[in-house]
């Protein structure tokens, strides 16, 4: 049993892994801005603060003796709105975590490092960062380097991960999956570039899985590699009068990449239990239970809804999303 902090522990995949701890005997503890959320109502020990204010972080810190770090601006999107941000949480922050820190981190990364590539990657591949968001993970990454961290290269997520926090709606197959339930038409661009893809749900259970273990290093996850154009047409099995509107005009993002989770699979049997269809069905069961009602609000999408907080004079947030605190 041991002390257990999330760090971001309110946002997508925070909550799934909150909801699995909280089956445990683990003590835990969330720290969370609630930059996207308006309030916490789990029944756990909660903390909100901002990661780079580390008079606050501090003490928390000294309390765990494993400290899970999902704090990030997550997406090459809405890193490109908040450069400076993203700098100073993605990466400023965990350098100052990994010095001042000495017990267990599990750290997530993701495997946008191996950005355009051909051939099956694993984590002795050669890395090929396109994006702000995927420089500042390998930057977090060198950061943690012999330390006590065990490092989780995660495919793009899909599904619903809990019934409380928000439901992002700005990964390829949740976003998909809405618009044709919602729109009846959905457009893939290209369609030929793969993606690592694997569900929120099991990627909280590899976390929960290794809070004491001694596992170490950095590991891929994932559950499936797949072509856009692919998950269109899995959507289609759902969606009969769906409108699939192809184009041979490649998509802004030029990430195309496949990976191997075989390392984590041998140290710890990582198995993944959702596949696809299954994380189809839960976004399909939202929308067509009126719990999801449209595409257009910002919240839904980490890049809109940043862009909407910087574009306000005074940050709703109770502290200030530029510069330093």
């Amino acid at each position: 049993m041991a002390n257990v902090l999330i760090v971001g522990g309110a946002g997508y995949l925070g909550g799934a892994l909150t909801d699995l701890l909280m089956q445990s005997e683990h003590r835990i503890r969330v720290y969370d801005s609630l930059v996207y959320e308006e309030g916490y109502r789990k029944p756990v020990d909660f903390v909100r603060g901002d990661v780079r204010d580390w008079d606050c972080l501090a003490p928390h810190l000294r309390w765990a003796r494993t400290v899970v770090w999902l704090a990030a601006v997550v997406g090459d999107g809405a890193c490109a709105v908040a450069p400076e941000l993203t700098v100073e949480v993605n990466a400023n922050a965990v350098k100052r975590l990994a010095n001042s820190f000495a017990g267990r981190i599990i750290f997530m990364s993701t495997c946008s490092v191996y950005g355009a590539q051909e051939g099956l990657l694993d984590e002795d591949s050669q890395l090929n960062p396109l994006s702000l968001y995927a420089e500042t993970k390998l930057a977090a990454e060198g950061f943690l380097h012999g330390r006590d961290a065990m490092i989780f290269r995660l495919g793009t997520l899909f599904g619903v991960g809990d019934n409380y926090s928000r439901i992002r709606l700005d990964l390829v197959l949740n976003v998909l999956v809405a618009k044709a339930c919602l729109y009846g038409q959905i457009s893939v661009f290209g369609g030929e570039q793969y993606r690592p893809l694997l569900h929120v749900g099991d990627a909280a259970r590899a976390i929960a899985q290794n809070i004491e273990s001694e596992h170490a290093g950095i590991f891929n996850l994932h559950s499936v590699n797949v072509k856009i154009s692919d998950l269109a047409q899995s959507c289609s099995r759902y969606f009969p009068r769906l409108e699939i509107r192809r184009t041979a005009v490649k998509f802004q993002d030029s990430r195309n990449y496949r990976v191997s989770s075989q390392r984590a699979a041998a140290a710890f049997g990582f198995a993944p239990r959702r596949s696809v269809d299954d994380g189809i069905g839960e976004i399909k069961t939202l929308i067509e239970q009126g719990r999801i009602r449209t595409l257009a609000s910002p919240r839904h999408s980490n890049q809109r809804y940043l862009k909407a907080l910087l574009d306000k004079p005074v940050s709703p947030l109770g502290f200030e999303l530029r510069g330093p605190i």
